[in-house]
């Protein structure tokens, strides 16, 4: 017997008190007011259950959904409830659980406990007409292919109890733990599912047919093939594309059935892990294939060839133009997961991701229409901190691209000319890896960073900070860490960046009073930390730089309120540097041999450094005397100003921001004077703070900064408040045997290195190149680190296009870029102040690595204060 491939839905509707955002337990009150063949209760008394009528085309189930969820909210009004058609309710937690009052659910609370309880999940079933019972038992095993990507379209769930899951679909994890979830395993015949059904509740685990809940089944209750994987849909639009495509893989099933064609058969793990990655991932990463032995690809392409793979059977159905339109649209719009971690990027609350579900399900069909109209040409991608889905602008960059799209091309080239021109009369200039100088590169669209990410970014930095600094203390002390095991002298001392002379300075200094965090924003909306820096962070000038360049070049950008000003980092700066000894600067500090002058210099390599740029600018900021190793000279226990003669000159010297491309005990002046070692006997003695001290490598390289985590733990007593990147140490044995298997997949880094030198991002480069970084890391294990390849987060920059292939003078293209945040010590007790500023580096087209010195450039970072 033919599939007659009628289509019904079943849809579980959260309900949600409008005034708290939270959970309300008045499906009962509300039921009372409905029919009972359109509408039933659920296990928890939080939800309700549509049953929609039979149907035979996409538009007539449409309707039918529109209509029902219209009537219960009509309902669901005199409560003070609204409904929310997803997985997970943004704001349920375990306390909200009410059992619905039955026999049956009261037995299932006494079997299955905590299962039960938490059981805040909502899903759409999808039912397609088949009264041949063996027929649909075939079919069921010939769809499984297919289900992921139905999963990946719905996933609607990121949020659970109250928290970020990091899956996109967290309900369909919840409901895989139920007995009888997941797959039935290879069936010939109805006889077969009935005996297996039989054979199950025998077993007591079950009670009856209706807990069979796996991913399709013939229907418990209407002579149909029902779909169960799926999170429910809040835009009624998404929910009527799943339709139609399962109905067109059910006919494509049929079709091959009738022509005795064998089915694609994936094993039983490979589909579990199919599942589960688009349960993780959803429409942001990659999905497995359609094929016997499925590999992973981008989302979108695995629901591109779901459909045209479908075509013919859309054509059939009279769905194709329909089914198309709906699923580039729900893939330029993003799945419901995606639509509420944008929602909570912009506010941090999950208040206004509740208000985004009930909008959307109490909404027209195809969502409510956008705000904002959506950028013409923009390459938008997951991840996009400024365009979210459709290209269409974030709130906080509405009036920045609306500003720019207001100009014309020649006006934001001529713009773009005007900002280099201003780069290059002002000498901002930066190093590159093969020892030149060039202008920096410095976009005009600028970034946002909302009050509430700034707040969660202060404290994570803030708690590294600390932690780092009190490492430093100790390792160059007591070495408690050492003692007590945590840490082997042997990998101090291993480290590249540990200088054993940095053990003469004395018990109170503040080591590294200057800090600088490289943060990467996720497309979730997650921050992370990247690289320490402890040495010499550079930046502090190039930020505060950019930030003169936009106001001169860019003044009529519209600036949002709340705009911090980035005008007191050099007296910040000022303020560490005098600190560095353990004083806070004038009228500060106790220590008897401490300076207590607001004398202060900044000791550099001088004019081949490939910060120069910075350096000037930092110490006429910061009102530093600019000095080179030649400048200097030490006398009677203090460092001077040489004269021309050579001896001293004026007051001594307070403190000294080492700004050196080498560790201060080598340096040498070019008389071959040891310098160095004499400023670091002053230091020791107490004449003079040196900011920051020798040897903060130690603190900052890339096998110590698997070990952060713990050293917060240790020294503070706390959990991280940011997490860092996954990361493995070569040198481990075990480690390195993963590594090498996974070079072409990690980002491989030297231990020791900066400034982007080293990296290799395995994924981007030739096979050659993946072949010569592991016969290296074979060769010295101890010598590299490995990490998991972070998806940045992109931002729109400005980039010009040559008027031969257009009449576009320039446009907006999405780059990668990651936060370098700065971290001052402002007084004694090593108390540390974020600076209101932070340096946005931008990584060349097609590029992850943002280093300057790698061809990366800059863009102005705009912090809103809340």
């Amino acid at each position: 017997m033919a599939a007659e491939l009628t289509l019904g839905a079943e849809e579980e509707l959260h309900l949600i008190d409008l005034r708290s955002g939270k959970l309300s337990a008045r499906a009962p009150q509300i039921l009372q007011r409905l029919p009972g063949e359109s509408f039933s209760a659920e296990l928890q008394r939080t939800t309700v259950e549509t049953n929609t009528a039979v149907q035979t085309t996409l538009g007539g189930l449409r309707a039918d959904i529109l209509k029902l969820r219209a009537g219960l909210v009509e309902a669901a009004a005199p409560e003070g409830v609204g409904i929310a058609c997803v997985g997970t309710a943004p704001r349920s937690e375990f306390a909200d659980f009410e059992l619905t009052s039955s026999g049956r659910f009261a037995r299932m609370q006494e079997q299955y406990r905590l299962l039960v309880d938490e059981q805040l999940i909502c899903g759409t079933q999808v039912h397609v007409g088949i009264s041949d019972r063996d027929l649909a038992v075939d079919i069921a095993q010939r769809v499984a292919r297919d289900l992921p990507v139905l999963l990946a379209l719905s996933a609607s769930s990121p949020y659970w109890n109250g928290h970020d899951t990091g899956y996109s679909s967290i309900r369909s994890i919840i409901w895989q733990r139920w007995p009888s979830a997941g797959a039935t395993g290879d069936l010939g015949s109805a006889a077969e599912y009935d005996q297996l059904l039989s054979d199950l509740i025998a077993t007591g685990v079950i009670a009856d047919s209706k807990m069979a809940y796996f991913e399709v089944r013939p229907s418990s209750h209407a002579p149909t093939l029902e779909l169960r994987v799926c999170d429910a849909c809040p835009i009624v639009d998404d929910a009527v594309l799943i339709a139609g495509l399962f109905r067109a893989t059910v006919r494509a099933a049929e079709l091959d059935i009738q022509a005795g064609r064998p089915a694609t058969v994936v094993a039983p793990p490979i589909h579990r892990a199919a599942m589960w990655q688009a349960a993780r991932a959803g429409l942001t990463g990659d999905l497995l294939d359609d094929t016997a032995h499925p590999r992973p690809l981008p989302a979108a392409q695995v629901v591109r060839r779901l459909v045209t793979r479908l075509r013919p059977q859309l054509e059939e159905l009279g769905d194709q133009e329909e089914v198309t339109e709906l699923a580039e649209t729900l893939l330029a719009r993003g799945n419901s997961a995606d639509r509420q971690r944008a929602a909570f990027a912009e506010t941090g609350s999950l208040d206004a991701v509740v208000r985004l579900v009930v909008e959307e399900t109490q909404g027209p069909a195809g969502g409510p229409p956008p705000a904002v109209a959506a950028l013409r040409s923009y390459r938008t991608r997951a991840g996009d901190e400024a365009v979210g889905p459709g290209a269409r602008p974030r709130p906080a960059y509405e009036r920045i691209t609306r500003h720019y799209e207001g100009l014309s091309p020649e006006q934001v080239a001529a713009r773009m000319r005007a900002g280099r021109d201003w780069v290059t009369a002002r000498g901002m200039t930066v190093g590159t890896a093969s020892g030149r100088q060039r202008d920096f590169e410095v976009d005009l669209v600028p970034r946002v960073i909302t009050a509430h990410e700034w707040t969660r970014i202060v404290e994570g930095v803030t708690q590294r900070a600390r932690a780092l600094e009190a490492f430093l203390h100790d390792v160059y002390g007591e070495q408690r860490i050492v003692y007590d095991g945590a840490v082997t002298r042997a990998a101090l001392e291993r480290s590249p960046g540990w200088v054993e002379a940095a053990r003469m300075l004395p018990a109170g200094s503040v080591r590294a009073p200057i800090m600088a965090f490289d943060l990467v924003r996720n497309e979730f909306g997650d921050w992370r930390v990247l690289e320490d820096n402890l040495r010499n962070p550079v930046g502090i000038g190039y930020a505060i730089t950019i930030r003169e360049l936009m106001d001169e070049v860019a003044p009529d950008l519209p600036r949002p309120e709340g705009l911090s000003s980035p005008a007191d980092g050099y007296a910040l700066l000022r303020r560490a540097v005098l600190g560095a000894g353990g004083v806070a600067g004038p009228g500060g500090g106790d220590g008897p041999d401490a300076p207590h002058g607001d004398n202060a210099g900044l000791l550099s390599s001088g004019p081949a450094s490939a910060e120069w740029f910075e350096h000037r600018a930092i110490a006429e900021g910061a009102g530093l005397a600019l000095l080179a190793l030649d400048d200097v000279t030490v006398e009677g226990g203090r460092v001077f100003v040489r004269g021309g003669d050579g001896s001293a000159t004026g007051t001594p010297l307070d403190a000294l921001y080492l700004r050196l491309d080498v560790e201060l005990p080598e340096a040498v002046d070019r008389a071959g004077r040891a310098i160095g070692r004499e400023i670091m006997e002053v230091a020791a003695s107490g004449g003079i703070a040196l900011a920051n001290a020798p040897g903060n490598g130690v603190g900052d390289d890339k096998a110590m900064y698997c070990d952060v985590p713990a050293l917060i733990a240790y020294y503070l007593g706390e959990r991280p408040l940011l997490e860092q990147v996954p990361t493995y140490r070569t040198g481990d044995e075990a480690e390195l045997l993963t590594v090498l298997e996974r070079v072409g997949e990690l980002v491989t880094k030297p231990v020791g290195g900066d400034g982007g030198a080293g990296v290799l991002v395995g994924p981007s480069v030739p096979a050659a190149a993946v072949a010569e970084r592991r016969a290296a890391i074979a060769a010295a294990p101890a010598d590299w680190v490995a990490q998991e390849v972070v998806p940045l987060s992109s931002h729109p920059t400005l980039v010009e296009v040559d008027a031969r292939i257009g009449d576009l003078g320039a446009v907006l293209e999405p780059r990668r870029v990651d936060l370098r945040v700065f971290v001052f010590a402002t007084g004694a007790g090593a108390d540390f102040e974020v600076a209101h500023f932070a340096l946005t580096r931008v990584a060349p087209a097609g590029s992850m690595v943002v280093s300057a010195s790698q061809g990366g450039g800059a863009k102005d970072t705009w912090i809103l204060r809340g």
